[in-house]
């Protein structure tokens, strides 16, 4: 399972590493450090914003659901289609209605990547910061 997180900087995606764990009740105690974080999620790929041109589009998109074609090149990239066999876990069920229709890809959103999200966003700055295939937080 994959993540697709959002951020005012870029897209982040995560390889979710103990995807039985996510349906547990006590998610959040995976989450109260960065080292526990780590061990439930690890950053795959991070794509930046170039500018804030860019980063106000991406926001639109979603809220006008469609789908930009930033977030389009970075999925296509990094997940491919359905062949690939991953599920991809989003924030909002409309994108993920979007992501399947355009991109063929099935992607999942209940209370268990609710939460997944919120634990991923309080330990956001150790997870992003991290090393990953490309981009990552640059200073």
């Amino acid at each position: 399972m994959l993540l697709l997180f959002e951020t005012s900087a870029g897209y982040a995606l995560f390889k979710v590493l103990k995807p039985d764990k996510i349906s547990s009740p006590t998610l959040w105690e995976s989450f109260q450090t960065a080292e526990k974080a780590q061990s439930i999620v690890k950053l795959k790929s991070f794509a930046p914003y170039g500018s804030t041109t860019e980063a106000v589009v991406a926001a639109t998109s979603i809220i006008e659901s469609t789908l930009d074609k930033g977030l389009k090149k970075f999925l296509k990239k990094h997940i491919g289609t359905k062949e690939s066999g991953e599920e991809l876990a989003v924030a909002d069920i409309k994108l993920g209605g979007l992501i399947k229709e355009k991109l063929d890809i099935q992607c999942v959103y209940n209370d268990s990547v609710m939460e997944l999200i919120r634990g991923v966003r309080t330990q956001m700055d150790s997870l992003i910061g991290s090393d990953a295939e490309d981009g990552g937080l640059k200073s």
